[in-house]
């Protein structure tokens, strides 16, 4: 069975039955654009993991606003709710928490605030991870628990029992949503995606020594195509020893009629014009 770059080929450049003019085929392809889906766990992954500028900004954010000293009023400096949020778990200091609450609300819009009592007073804080949470709503439309799901299982904090509320849930305003907030990296996710796909491509270009793709040309005095062995033969022996890091700079040898040609923006700028101008006609 012929190979479908070259049923292609023959298809969009067919060899002329009378005159024996060379024969020039080109190969080259039209992505088609991939965005990242618009949840906590993938822009936290694409967004503040691989994104220097988001991963920056977010810091700047979370950082300045734990570093606030808080005050509370008409109280004095050991009162019991500031030595909470001193130390608000044996595994981490307020400063800590709160950057990691201010960190969620900006990655995903929104941040849990869990309070662990005993007798009646709350002993502990802990920010839990907005991805594994879940708004469990009542017949009224409000939150009357939040379930959290971790190693398999999945604990539930009910509402309106008397006392402290287990669950501080904060978020930011989402004009479409009733109970979760819209986060800020949300509405640039585009333009992240842009930014990620530009340094994935800057990063190829230079480990292919900063060279542009190009197009390899087949030329044939008597108008003749390339075989699907030869075809998959030549694909092959390219993969093998001129793509990657590791043979940048490599010369390419060609024989038989082959060619390489270097295409730049302008070339690619002409190629989809003129693909555009043949689906109108």
């Amino acid at each position: 069975m012929p190979n479908l770059f070259t049923r292609l080929a023959r298809a969009a450049f067919p060899v002329p039955e009378a005159k024996a003019a060379p024969l020039s085929v080109q190969f080259y392809g039209e992505g088609r654009a991939v965005w990242t889906p618009r949840e906590g766990s993938a822009l936290a992954r694409e967004g503040f993991q691989r994104n220097a500028v988001v991963h920056r900004a977010v810091r700047l954010v979370a950082e300045a606003a734990a570093a606030l000293p808080l005050v509370l009023a008409d109280a004095g400096s050991d009162h019991p709710l500031l030595r909470l949020l001193a130390r608000p778990n044996p595994r981490e200091g307020g400063a800590r928490l709160l950057e990691s609450l201010y960190g969620h609300l900006m990655v995903s819009g929104n941040a849990y605030l869990a309070a662990e009592s005993l007798d009646g007073t709350v002993r502990e804080l802990h920010a839990l991870r907005p991805d594994r949470m879940r708004v469990v709503p009542g017949p009224d439309g409000w939150p009357i628990a939040y379930a959290y799901t971790v190693g398999g299982r999945t604990l539930r904090y009910d509402l309106g029992a008397e006392g402290v509320a287990p669950i501080l849930h904060l978020t930011l305003f989402h004009p479409a949503c009733d109970h979760y907030g819209l986060a800020p990296m949300e509405a640039a996710a585009t333009a992240l995606d842009i930014h990620n796909a530009a340094s994935a491509w800057n990063k190829a270009l230079l480990d292919n020594a900063a060279r542009p793709s190009g197009a390899l040309v087949f030329a044939s005095a008597a108008g003749s195509a390339l075989s699907d062995a030869q075809f998959t033969r030549l694909k092959t022996e390219l993969e093998a020893n001129y793509q990657g890091a590791g043979n940048a700079g490599r010369p390419l040898l060609l024989e038989g009629g082959l060619d390489w040609k270097h295409l730049s923006t302008k070339d690619l700028e002409q190629i989809a014009l003129g693909r555009s101008c043949s689906y109108s006609d």
